[in-house]
């Protein structure tokens, strides 16, 4: 097991890692939108699912691997009236790669954001 931590995604907000490589599997924690400096993204869901992927695809290079190697993607929304917004932003970053993908509406997320996205991929 392998811990995965860059300073090109935001530091965890608590006690764990932004993902873990156990046997060429890649888990990331939820990303939210946050800049690598810790600043919130207080746009709309666009703006927020932009920042969510730069720090998804920050996690991702450290570990070796990019979006193209994603198995599945769970999507946490404050608000599933923002689906179709949120659902626009995330096909733009995966072209014929459709990895498989849960979505979820739940009461609150870390920092009253808008959105939480965590993947599992292969590692190279």
């Amino acid at each position: 097991m392998k811990t995965v931590m860059t300073n090109q995604a935001p530091a965890a907000i608590g006690p764990y890692a932004q993902g873990i490589i156990v046997n060429n599997m890649f888990y990331s924690s939820g990303q939210i939108p946050l800049t690598p400096q810790g600043e919130l993204i207080e746009g709309d869901i666009v703006d927020q699912t932009h920042q969510v992927f730069a720090n998804i695809k920050a996690v991702l290079a450290e570990a070796g691997t990019s979006l193209d190697q994603v198995v599945k993607t769970t999507v946490f929304m404050k608000d599933m009236n923002d689906f179709v917004a949120m659902n626009e932003v995330y096909a733009s970053y995966f072209d014929d790669h459709k990895p498989a993908r849960s979505a979820v509406e739940v009461a609150r997320l870390p920092k009253d954001v808008q959105v939480e996205i965590e993947v599992i991929a292969l590692v190279k």
